[in-house]
């Protein structure tokens, strides 16, 4: 791993994901969040981690992509996967495509019908992947860029939500300015917490 120069903490070009990101985007992701308690969760084989985790976040860009709601740095280095206000949100992100056996499937509706009914009913602007590449971590990049997401949601005028299941994002989120405002308990923990309004 090459040494960081100050060069890499400040001002990183943040573009619009295009489906030309996507395998990049992907790549990071799946590496990004191989021990995320809900990854763990939705994918506990670790054997299978690799492809179905692949096939998720895929997923997650194919619906997001041409809606341009996909800020990536580097390409997909780091990841900020929004869904504005209009969009039906969930886990992070529900709706599997075919191919994934009955107890995967299993997990992730109960995961998402856990995150949808601890949602805000009024509209904002929802967070639904936030990751960077292990080899580009400690550069900040995670925070640049889900900035872009916290600009469109303040120029519309709403709030902003995610929800995270590890504990040490709380407090990150906690010194990026969010709130925790409510708790669910099952099928794992899981903190929603929100940025208000402006």
């Amino acid at each position: 791993m090459r040494e960081i120069s100050s060069a890499d903490v400040t001002a990183p070009d943040i573009t619009v994901a295009t489906p030309a990101d996507r395998g990049r985007v992907v790549d990071s992701l799946v590496a990004a969040f191989a021990d995320d308690p809900v990854l763990r969760y939705l994918f506990p084989d670790r054997a299978a981690y690799p492809r179905y985790a692949a096939a998720f976040f895929g997923d997650l860009f194919d619906k997001r992509v041409h809606k341009q709601t996909i800020w990536t740095i580097g390409h997909g280095d780091s990841v900020a996967m929004w869904d504005g206000p209009a969009v039906e949100t969930g886990s992070p992100d529900g709706g599997l495509s075919a191919g994934y056996p009955a107890d995967v499937l299993a997990r992730v509706n109960a995961y998402d019908d856990a995150v949808r009914a601890a949602l805000p009913a009024a509209p904002f602007w929802y967070l639904g992947v936030l990751g960077t590449h292990p080899d580009c971590a400690g550069r900040r990049w995670g925070r640049a860029v889900m900035r872009a997401g916290l600009r469109r949601a303040a120029a519309d005028g709403l709030p902003a939500v995610l929800e995270t299941s590890k504990p040490g994002n709380v407090e990150v989120y906690r010194r990026a300015g969010w709130e925790i405002v409510r708790e669910v308990t099952e099928p794992l923990h899981i903190w929603i917490m929100q940025q208000p309004a402006p």
